[in-house]
């Protein structure tokens, strides 16, 4: 794998149900490198700090393979690197294979894949269709936050390195679909919990489901 495009977006005002709100979901490409704290990437805007940012979703990672599926669907829309809110487009990321738990090497940095990104409205915004929410969910390919267990720079062209592969089988994609989904499938449910690299609060409440 390997980081082909760094973004970062400016705060972007809309309008949502009769109100004004911003968004920091408009993410586009940067020819700097970008610094990964241990809560968030730096220069990059977060306006809604309890569902992003934070240890456990310091950087948005996506897949430029999804992109030719999406492209697809929404032709008309003016496409670049950024467009799912990602601070990294990651070439090769495939959910169905990278663990919850993984520790990767990038640049100066070392990230820990933590989960699995849950769409919002906010996406609907960014492409002007809210039936997007629906379609992602469907697609299940969520990409993936990590959080920052060595904070450094990293830079477009920068190879993602496995340096650790966790001992819990549980998948990007198998994580998302557990979470999403309304009938749970036992044995990835189990696999979830005993995952101690997924979020605490994520376990607890899929331990209401056993």
């Amino acid at each position: 794998m390997k980081i082909l495009s760094t973004n970062l977006g400016n705060p972007t005002t809309f309008e949502w149900n009769g109100k004004e709100e911003q968004t920091g979901i408009f993410k586009y490409p940067v020819t700097q490198p970008l610094f990964l704290e241990k809560s968030l990437v730096q220069k990059d805007t977060i306006i809604d700090r309890k569902h992003h940012g934070g240890e456990h979703k310091a950087c948005y990672l996506f897949s430029a393979n999804q992109y030719p599926y999406w492209k697809k669907k929404y032709p008309n829309l003016k496409w670049d690197w950024g467009m799912f809110g990602e601070n990294l487009t990651v070439s090769d990321l495939d959910e169905s294979i990278v663990r919850i738990g993984d520790i990767y090497k990038i640049g100066a940095t070392k990230v820990q894949v933590s989960q699995p990104r849950e769409p919002c409205y906010k996406l609907g915004i960014r492409f002007n269709n809210p039936k997007i929410i629906k379609e992602f969910i469907e697609h299940a390919y969520s990409g993936t936050y990590v959080r920052i267990l060595e904070e450094g720079y990293i830079s477009a062209g920068d190879n993602l390195d496995l340096i650790e592969q966790s001992e819990n089988s549980l998948t990007v994609k198998q994580s998302f679909e557990v979470i999403i989904s309304r009938l749970k499938d036992p044995k990835i449910l189990q696999l979830a919990i005993n995952n101690l690299s997924l979020p605490a609060y994520k376990r607890e409440r899929l331990k209401k489901f056993l």
